[in-house]
C-alpha cells in the first residue's frame, strides 16, 4: 500500500490509459520581470533550470512543434502513452489577449495523443473570465507557483504577489469545475520547519488537488546566489536525510486526499550550487517512504 497518494493516483481518476506531461514554452513572460508588478523575477529563478532536455532548445518553435519532439522523446520507449501539454515555463496565463491564450491551448489539445493541458502560473495572473473558458477545452488543470503561505517570505524572494491571492485563485479555480495544484518550495530565506509545516496545514484547508514540492535550489546566476555569496543572509542547508525527514513529516500532516506529485527537483549540475546530495528523484522518494512505513 502506498504511503501517500501520488500524481498517478490523480491523473487516473480523470484518463483511461497512463500519461506524461510534455513541457511547453509559450513565449511568456512574468508580471515581476516586466514591471507590471516589479523587476528581476523571483531571487531564486533560473528558468532554465527545470525544463527537461528535450525543451530547452525551444525558442521560436511553435506549441505543435515543441510537441512533437517530446512526443519523439518518449514515444520509442512508451508507445501506448497519453500525453498532457504542460505549458510550464514562465507565467502562461500573463497576457491582456485571451483569445490568444485559448488559441494556443487549443493548439496544443489539437495536437495527436494530447487529452488535455495543465498550465503553470501564478496566482494573481487568472480571470474568471479564462476560468470560465477553460472549461471549453477537453480537460484543463490549473497549477499555481504559491511557495509559500507566509507573506514576509513571498516579499523577501520578490514574488510579488500574497498567500490571500493564493487562496482566491485556488477557491475560484475550484469554483469553475477545474482541477488545481500548487507548487510550494521548502526551505525559502526566513523560514523555520515550523513555517513551512504551517502552509502545509495552510493548504489543507483550500480546495487543492495536488501539490508539488521541492527543495530550494541555490542556482547559479541568480540574485540569491549573489546575495548568499555576498553574506547578506544564508539558505537552510538540509542533508538529504533531514530534507527527507521533513518531508515525511509532510505526508503526515497534509489532507491524505492531495496527490504529491514530487518531493523534489533537480537543476542541471553546472547550475547548482546547493544542494548536491547526488541522489536520483526516485532515490530520495525511497527515502521518505522508508521513513513513513
Amino acid at each position: 500500500m502506498k504511503p501517500y497518494r501520488d500524481f498517478s493516483d490523480f491523473l487516473a481518476g480523470h484518463f483511461k490509459r497512463k500519461m506524461q506531461k510534455l513541457s511547453i514554452d509559450a513565449g511568456f513572460s512574468c508580471p515581476n520581470r516586466d514591471g507590471t508588478k516589479g523587476r528581476g523575477g523571483c531571487t531564486y529563478c533560473n528558468n532554465a533550470s527545470f525544463s527537461p532536455s528535450y525543451c530547452r532548445s525551444t525558442a521560436g518553435q511553435s506549441v505543435s512543434s515543441q510537441i512533437e519532439d517530446g512526443r519523439r522523446f518518449f514515444g520509442k520507449k512508451y508507445p501506448d502513452m497519453g500525453y498532457l501539454a504542460y505549458f510550464q515555463s514562465y507565467t502562461n496565463t500573463h497576457s491582456g489577449d485571451e483569445d490568444r491564450l485559448m488559441d494556443l491551448y487549443r493548439e496544443a489539445c489539437s495536437a495527436e495523443g494530447v487529452e488535455g493541458v495543465i498550465i503553470g502560473t501564478r496566482p494573481d495572473c487568472i480571470s474568471d473570465s479564462l476560468l470560465r473558458r477553460l472549461g471549453e477545452l477537453p480537460w484543463a488543470m490549473m497549477e499555481y507557483g504559491a511557495e509559500s503561505s507566509h507573506d514576509a517570505t513571498l516579499q523577501r524572494v520578490n514574488r510579488c504577489h500574497t498567500w490571500a491571492e493564493t487562496a482566491d485563485a485556488v477557491i475560484r479555480t475550484a469554483h469553475a469545475g477545474l482541477p488545481v495544484g500548487l507548487h510550494l518550495i521548502m526551505g525559502l530565506p526566513g523560514e523555520t520547519t515550523g513555517m513551512m509545516l504551517e502552509t502545509i496545514r495552510r493548504v489543507n484547508d483550500l480546495p487543492v488537488d495536488t501539490i508539488k514540492i521541492h527543495q530550494l535550489q541555490l542556482l547559479r546566476g541568480t540574485r540569491m546566489a549573489a546575495d548568499v555569496e555576498r553574506g547578506l543572509y544564508d539558505v537552510t542547508r538540509f542533508t538529504a536525510e533531514q530534507y527527507a525527514s521533513l518531508c515525511a513529516e509532510i505526508v503526515r500532516q497534509l489532507r491524505p486526499d492531495i496527490a504529491i506529485e514530487r518531493f523534489v527537483s533537480q537543476a542541471p549540475p553546472d547550475m547548482l550550487i546547493y544542494p548536491r546530495w547526488g541522489l536520483k528523484n526516485y532515490q530520495f522518494t525511497e527515502l521518505v517512504k522508508k521513513l513513513l512505513l
